[in-house]
């Protein structure tokens, strides 16, 4: 039996207010109780017009506090009243569930007591990438948070988008209210990448916009001068791919495709799926 009292997460977007979805806004306007951690004054406004009822919870995020221990506070603190029977709305910045530890332990601990928990996605700050990047990561995309692509000595193929998340705090657990990014980290990044990709492989150093009047940081820079970018805690690295992967004429054959590479330069979709192939070839 589903006890009374609910959870929906929502996400804000990157973009202030505007980005919203329709089911995130009927979401925060039907609650009984609306907490929120965004980022920006605009939005804050607007979330306290859409429900009166409201409650920041950037009071939690403490300069030098584990980030864990946060974490698990904002948890706490939505369990409350969803325990107390109320429909409750919680909204994170950009996708609710991208780099948000509160949202899936507080759904799964709403679960668990019978509560009804959900969440609904928003715009990431990957979404705004590969518009602000005219990238496709149809071809191949792999996204990683940067300290855990280090320490777990992640697998991934050079061919394909590479997207690194929260360069400008790799191994560092602590919460910093100050925009300065650890120099070791990023240095220690570098390092690694470069037994995968030339020195001089452009890289971009990417941050979404946050207002409608701005336009989005995009620095393009050689991978061994990253140092030299403008880096902060948001900022995120894209490296693109260094070559096309090779075909697998076998499986192209198995497919029955082969009678497709004719097309390669009439039809857009084949030459996505097939262009370099004359290079490839073997």
């Amino acid at each position: 039996m589903t006890n009374k009292g609910s959870l929906t997460i929502v996400g804000s977007g990157i973009q202030a207010v505007r980005q919203f979805t329709l089911e995130a806004s009927q979401s925060i306007e039907q609650a009984d109780k609306v907490l929120y951690s965004v980022v920006d004054p605009i939005t804050e406004m607007w979330i306290k017009k859409t429900n009166s009822n409201t409650e920041s919870l950037a009071d939690y995020y403490i300069d030098g506090k584990h980030r864990r221990d946060i974490y698990q506070t904002i948890t706490e603190r939505i369990l409350y009243y969803v325990k107390k029977g109320l429909n409750v709305c919680v909204i994170f910045y950009g996708h609710p569930g991208v780099f948000v530890d509160s949202s899936y332990e507080s759904i799964r601990l709403a679960r668990q007591e019978g509560f009804s928990a959900s969440m609904l996605p928003g715009i990431s700050a990957e979404d705004c990438l590969f518009s602000d990047l005219n990238i496709d990561p149809s071809i191949g995309c792999q996204s990683f948070e940067a300290t855990g692509f280090l320490v777990r000595k992640r697998k991934f193929d050079t061919s394909s988008h590479l997207i690194l998340w929260q360069i400008g705090v790799i191994g560092e657990f602590i919460h910093k209210d100050t925009a300065d990014y650890s120099k070791h980290g990023l240095t220690v990044l570098v390092d690694y990448l470069k037994h995968y990709y030339d020195a001089d492989h452009e890289v971009v150093v990417y941050q979404a916009a946050q207002y409608a009047i701005y336009k989005p940081i995009i620095q393009r820079v050689l991978l061994s001068n990253l140092h030299e970018a403008q880096i902060n805690v948001f900022s995120t690295l894209y490296v693109p791919p260094k070559g096309q992967a090779p075909l697998d004429y076998g499986m192209v054959d198995r497919l029955g495709l082969l009678s497709e590479l004719k097309e390669v330069n009439s039809n857009p979709f084949i030459n996505k799926l097939f262009r370099f192939t004359h290079k490839n070839k073997k």
